[in-house]
C-alpha cells in the first residue's frame, strides 16, 4: 500500500506546473488579508522531510528502472515519455536511458504529434548532441509545428551552425509559418535582430495600468543562472525595507527542458503577464505555500488583463498598449504574447518542495527548475517536513502589501538582462535608480 501511494504521488509530481487541473481536495484561494496573516510554520509537507524525500526518490528510481527494463514493443513505447521526465527531474539513470531514446527517434515520423513532442523534448533536455544526427533526416516527417520547432531547437543546441539550413527549410515545409506563434518565434531565433534593446529603465518605470502593483523578474538569457524578482507598489515605487534596501529576491525562470517559452514545458517567456489572485496548488512539486496566479494573454481574457471592463478581442496592439512606446516594437518582450497564442498556460509564481541536491553543480543551483513557472526557494525541516523559511511566501506577502488590494490584482514583467552569472542586487538597484523609482 505504501509503495502504491508513493507511485501515485510520483505520478502527480511529474506533472509539475499543472496545478489547476481539477482535483480533490480543491485548492485554497486567498484574499490579501489572509495571505498577509500566514507564517511559514503554518505549512508542512511530509515528502520534503529527509525520510519522505528518500522514499519518493527510491520509488522514482524503481519506476525508472522498471520502464528501462521493459522489452521492445508497445508497452515500452508508451512508457518512454514518463521515463524521461523522471530521469530529468531526479537526475537518475541518464546514461542507462540514453539508448532507448536514440532507438526511438528514427521511428517518430510514424508517431502521433504528442509522442513526437515528448521524445523530442527528452532529446533537447538530455541528449542533444547524440540526437542531432538522427533528427536531421526526421525533420521532413514532422508535419506539426510543435514537434518541428522542438527538433529545430535541439539541432541549434547541438550546433549553432545549423541555423542557415533551418532558415531555408522552415518556410519550405511550413509556407504559412508566419501565422503560427511557435514557428514565428523560431524564425526570430534563426534571424536574430541586430538593433540594440530598448532602455530597460523605461520598462521598469512603465505604469502598465496605474494603481496596480507589479512584479519585475530580471533573468539572464538562457535562464541557466538565478534571476531576481522585484516588487513595485501601486504608486509605482519599488519596495524597500525600513533601512532603504531594495527588495530583491532570488527567482528561477528556467524549465528543466530548457526550451523557449512558446513551447510546452519551456522556460518562462519574456513579457507581460497579469496577476489575478493567489492560491494553494494541488501539485506535489509546488507544495502548499501560496502561489501568485499569473496568466498570459489569451489565457487571460482582455478584462482579466485590464482588471476591469475591456472592449474588443485580443490583438497584438492591445498587448502593446501596456508597454512604454520604446518597447512596443521589441520582439523579445512579445514572447509572452506569442506564448499565449501558442496555448501556454498555468505559468505561476510559486515555491518548491524539490530537493536542490538533485541539481548540485548546476549553474543555477540551488534553484529547482520545473516546467516553466517562476520558482522561489524554500527551506523545509528535514525531520518533520515543516516549512522553516520561504522566499515564495515573503514575495507573495510583499506583493500583497504593496498592492493594497484585497483581490491581489496586478502585473508581472519577465525580462532578460544581459550579463554573466546570477543577477545581482547591485544590477537591479542601478536599473531602479535609473528608472527614478
Amino acid at each position: 500500500m505504501i509503495a502504491r501511494c508513493l507511485l501515485t504521488l510520483l505520478a502527480l509530481t511529474l506533472a509539475a506546473c499543472a496545478p489547476l487541473t481539477p482535483q480533490k481536495p480543491a485548492e485554497k484561494r486567498y484574499a490579501a488579508a489572509e495571505l498577509l496573516a500566514l507564517r511559514p510554520a503554518d505549512f508542512s509537507w511530509p515528502a520534503a522531510s529527509t525520510d519522505g524525500e528518500r522514499a519518493l526518490r527510491e520509488a522514482a528510481l524503481a519506476d525508472i528502472r522498471a520502464r528501462i527494463a521493459l522489452p521492445p514493443g508497445a508497452e515500452r513505447d508508451a512508457a518512454l515519455p514518463r521515463l524521461f521526465e523522471a530521469v530529468a527531474q531526479y537526475n537518475l539513470e541518464i546514461d542507462t536511458a540514453r539508448p532507448l531514446l536514440l532507438e526511438a527517434l528514427p521511428t517518430l515520423g510514424g508517431r502521433d504529434p504528442e509522442t513526437q513532442r515528448a521524445l523530442l523534448t527528452a532529446a533537447h533536455m538530455l541528449y542533444p548532441v547524440e540526437a542531432a544526427p538522427l533528427i536531421w533526416p526526421l525533420l521532413p516527417q514532422l508535419t506539426a509545428s510543435k514537434p518541428f520547432a522542438i527538433a529545430a531547437y535541439t539541432l541549434l543546441q547541438a550546433d549553432a551552425g545549423a541555423a542557415p539550413r533551418l532558415r531555408l527549410l522552415l518556410p519550405q515545409q511550413f509556407p504559412g509559418w508566419a501565422d503560427d506563434a511557435r514557428l514565428s518565434a523560431l524564425m526570430q531565433r534563426l534571424n536574430p535582430g541586430v538593433d540594440a534593446p530598448p532602455p530597460l529603465p523605461e520598462l521598469l518605470a512603465a505604469p502598465l495600468r496605474p494603481g496596480f502593483p507589479a512584479l519585475i523578474s530580471l533573468q539572464r538569457p538562457g535562464r541557466r543562472q538565478m534571476g531576481l524578482v522585484l516588487v513595485r507598489d501601486a504608486d509605482g515605487r519599488f519596495v524597500r525595507d525600513a533601512a532603504g534596501q531594495l527588495f530583491a529576491s532570488p527567482q528561477l525562470a528556467l524549465a528543466r527542458t530548457g526550451l523557449p517559452g512558446t513551447l510546452t514545458n519551456g522556460n518562462t517567456p519574456q513579457g507581460l503577464f497579469t496577476i489575478v489572485g493567489a492560491g494553494t496548488a494541488t501539485n506535489p512539486n509546488i507544495g502548499p505555500t501560496p502561489y501568485l496566479h499569473s496568466k498570459l494573454p489569451i489565457e487571460a481574457t482582455p478584462a482579466e488583463f485590464e482588471h476591469g471592463d475591456a472592449a474588443g478581442d485580443w490583438s497584438e496592439a492591445a498587448y502593446e498598449s501596456f508597454l512604454p512606446p520604446s518597447w512596443r516594437g521589441a520582439a523579445s518582450i512579445k514572447e509572452a504574447w506569442l506564448a499565449g497564442r501558442a496555448g501556454r498556460d498555468e505559468l505561476l509564481v510559486h515555491g518548491t518542495t524539490l530537493n536542490p541536491a538533485y541539481y548540485a553543480g548546476a549553474s543555477y543551483f540551488p534553484g529547482t527548475p520545473q516546467q516553466g513557472c517562476m520558482i522561489s526557494g524554500e527551506d523545509w525541516d528535514p525531520a518533520s517536513g515543516r516549512l522553516v523559511a520561504s522566499r515564495q511566501l515573503t514575495l507573495a506577502q510583499t506583493y500583497a502589501a504593496a498592492g493594497r488590494r484585497d483581490d491581489l490584482a496586478g502585473y508581472l514583467i519577465v525580462v532578460e538582462l544581459p550579463g554573466e552569472g546570477a543577477v545581482t542586487v547591485a544590477e537591479a538597484l542601478a536599473l531602479v535608480t535609473a528608472a527614478g523609482r
